[in-house]
């Protein structure tokens, strides 16, 4: 079941791996992006398909009303099109290949740690600056703070960017070991492999100095060990038994950090980022004596090879012949295409 934390998290009145390492492991987002009256409004309703914008949502136990996302503020980006996708959470959706992979990935992690992991995945999508940015470490000047790219409220509030953005608020409530997942924005134009909806998964599992020092090595090597074990185990239980590679590269928030690949279907693919958590963001949450890891995926690349689904917009059809051919429990089920021209909307392909 999935726990929410009160209100005072993440909702105001007024996986940040996917930021650094999304060239293929998840959905490629670029930095540029059609102004916000691409996103108009008027052009959405105008379809059948769509069901008016409603006013009020509710998101985990929290009421979030229209005027609170989008405003008339010089510093608000927020269109009525991306305010429609808040109340939508395809991750939660069991018979959906998002809510399957999610599930998939749950399954593995109770079986291993015998339900060790606290999950979230109805945390509210609105959040602080601080929230989405400072408290991961990133830098004050990098392009993912841009108004071009990331969607903002107003100027210290924004719909989170990434799962990342509740790590800090989790850790400090004392949780140590947890999952997160949601839906994540980002500007970006639309084409078979970008929108600017998607959905990621973070984890997170923190040690105690007792645990390394038993083990006889450095704290560091051991995070970073027990990390690797884990993410291979998960990539067998989604993929098989598959040849895997791990790449060091670099994350604001890991040191240090990595890349996980498997040779799947005769190529190397990206399946996710992660590392060994710096001790700054520790630090920040009150555990100083305290090591970490962390992970995160974007789950709309793994299901897109998993289901052999061509087209990230998909996602979003209710065409029934989309959606009648996955079920509960059911990793992998192969997507049989089918004519998009007359039966899905223009929207869903043009929409943002």
């Amino acid at each position: 079941m999935a726990i929410s934390l009160t209100h005072s998290i993440v909702c105001r009145p007024s996986s940040l791996f996917q930021r650094y390492c999304f060239r293929n492991f998840t959905v490629p987002f670029s930095s540029t992006y059609a102004t916000s009256s691409a996103l108009s409004a008027n052009k959405v309703r105008s379809h059948k398909w769509r069901q008016p914008v409603v006013s009020v949502l509710e998101i985990g136990g929290v009421k979030i009303g229209r005027d609170d996302v989008v405003r008339d503020d010089p510093t608000n980006n927020v269109p009525d099109t991306v305010f429609s996708k808040l109340g939508m959470q395809l991750h939660r959706r069991d018979q959906h290949p998002i809510g399957i992979l999610k599930n998939a990935i749950y399954d593995y992690f109770d079986k291993t740690y015998a339900e060790k992991f606290d999950k979230f995945d109805d945390l509210c999508p609105i959040v602080s600056v601080k929230e989405n940015f400072d408290d991961v470490l990133v830098p004050a000047d990098h392009v993912s703070r841009s108004y071009n790219d990331t969607y903002y409220v107003d100027a210290q509030t924004v719909l989170r960017c990434h799962t990342s953005a509740h790590q800090a608020e989790l850790l400090r409530r004392g949780h140590t070991q947890f999952l997160v997942t949601g839906d994540v924005y980002r500007r970006d134009s639309i084409d078979s492999t970008h929108y600017p909806v998607f959905h990621q998964m973070e984890g997170v599992r923190v040690f105690n100095p007792n645990e390394w020092e038993e083990s006889g090595v450095d704290a560091t090597s051991y995070a970073a060990g027990d990390l690797k074990k884990c993410l291979e185990g998960l990539a067998r239980h989604l993929f098989g038994a598959v040849e895997m590679r791990w790449v060091d590269t670099y994350f604001p928030f890991t040191n240090p950090s990595f890349e996980l690949e498997i040779y799947f279907q005769e190529k190397w693919l990206e399946v996710l980022g992660c590392g060994v958590t710096e001790q700054e963001i520790l630090k920040r949450s009150g555990k100083t004596n305290n090591v970490a890891w962390a992970f995160g995926l974007g789950l709309e690349r793994l299901a897109m090879v998993l289901f052999e689904i061509p087209d990230i917009r998909l996602f979003w059809s209710t065409d029934e012949r989309f959606t009648s051919q996955f079920s509960e429990g059911q990793l992998g089920v192969k997507f049989k295409p089918f004519s998009k021209v007359k039966h899905l909307s223009p929207c869903l392909w043009t929409m943002p």
